[in-house]
């Protein structure tokens, strides 16, 4: 049976996993679910349709599901769902979904929210992403495994941050941002790509020499129209990992644009 301190509120009907534990002070909402292992700190507060997976940790203050900062919604059924095995730090705040976003707000698992970071609305987050102290997204944001932000960073609405990204602190991202790349400023330039973080999981040498390449003929490149770059990094590098995930991901539909360097930068 789960872990109930008397102080907190349990509305009827809210699930509980039998290993689950609620500190003082909390409120739990009649739609909520918390998995196995999940906690709740203290004076946390999680309501609406929200889905907590096992072994997440949420920390004093945090505010987890309650109705979007949008002024277009109308109090529609949606859902946040939150993966497993997350560390929630205190004052976090996540929205759920809106009808003109898909109604579900999605978090991955083993992700790290230090404090003050905010999920808006219908925001689609990975695994193993990292948000440092008061890092902020906006709604429709889809965002790559492994991601990280640094403190204060913020990124504009429907914008994409690719895998294994790295954002600057006191960065405004506006556009998107490839798979591996690194970006910083005050309106986000592409500075190169994130090697450390290539490097730590794992990716091999050749591969990240590839990468590299293909980065320079992408965006240092002053032979042909980027669209041509693209078709002849394309088939210059097949069969290399990264190289495709920055190719499938420049060829998307995005509302967006892409970051792109300062004149003179490199990886």
């Amino acid at each position: 049976m789960a872990e109930i301190h008397p102080t907190a509120v349990i509305e009827k009907g809210a699930k509980l996993g039998a290993s689950a534990r609620i500190g003082p002070f909390c409120h739990v909402g009649p739609w909520v679910e918390l998995g196995e292992r999940v906690e709740l700190l203290s004076h946390v507060a999680v309501a609406g349709r929200t889905t907590i997976g096992e072994g997440t940790r949420i920390y004093p203050f945090a505010s987890i599901g309650h109705p979007p900062q949008d002024l277009k919604y109308k109090g529609e059924e949606s859902r946040l769902v939150i993966g497993r095995d997350n560390i929630i730090r205190e004052h976090v705040t996540m929205n759920p979904g809106t009808a003109g976003g898909g109604m579900v707000t999605r978090i991955g698992d083993r992700c790290l929210f230090m404090v003050g970071v905010h999920v808006a609305h219908d925001c689609v987050i990975g695994d193993e992403v990292i948000m440092a102290n008061n890092a902020t997204l906006a709604g429709h944001v889809v965002i790559g495994e492994g991601a990280v932000f640094g403190g204060l960073s913020a990124v504009h609405q429907f914008v994409r941050i690719g895998k294994h990204a790295m954002v600057g602190g006191v960065t405004g991202v506006e556009r998107d941002v490839i798979p591996y790349g690194s970006v910083m400023g005050d309106r986000a330039r592409l500075s190169g790509l994130n090697i450390v973080g290539m490097q730590r999981h794992g990716y091999p040498r050749e591969e990240i020499q590839a990468l590299r390449q293909a980065y320079q003929l992408l965006f240092e490149g002053e032979n042909g129209t980027f669209a041509e770059r693209l078709e002849t990094v394309a088939s210059r590098f097949p069969g290399m990992r990264a190289v495709e995930d920055v190719l499938s991901f420049v060829r998307a539909e995005s509302s967006r644009g892409l970051c792109q360097p300062k004149a003179g930068n490199g990886a």
